[in-house]
C-alpha cells in the first residue's frame, strides 16, 4: 500500500491498524537513551520517599520532574522573547 493510499484510508476513518507493523513503530525524538547520573544519598532517599508517596518508580519520577522543568524553562524563554519584541 502506498503512503497516499494509507493516508486516504486514515482520513476517511477506516481502521488502519491491520496495516501497521507494531514491531517497527518508532517515535521520532522520543526514543529512549540511557544517561547515568550520580546523586548524593540524601537525593536518592528523597526521590524514593516521593516516588513511594505518589506510587511511581524512582525513574518515572525523575523523568517527570525533569520534563516539567524543561517545559518551565521553555515557557520562560518564550515569555522573555515575546517581551523583548
Amino acid at each position: 500500500m502506498t503512503a497516499k493510499e494509507f493516508e486516504r484510508r486514515f482520513d476517511e476513518g477506516e481502521d488502519i491498524t491491520p496495516y501497521i507493523d507494531k514491531a517497527t513503530i518508532r517515535r521520532p525524538g522520543l526514543e529512549a537513551r540511557r544517561v547515568n547520573v550520580d546523586f548524593p544519598e540524601w537525593v536518592i532517599s528523597t526521590l524514593d520517599a516521593q516516588s513511594k508517596r505518589i506510587g511511581v518508580s524512582r525513574q518515572s519520577l525523575i523523568k517527570l520532574w525533569i520534563s516539567e522543568r524543561i517545559q518551565q524553562e521553555e515557557q520562560s524563554r518564550a515569555t522573555l522573547a515575546a517581551a523583548r519584541s
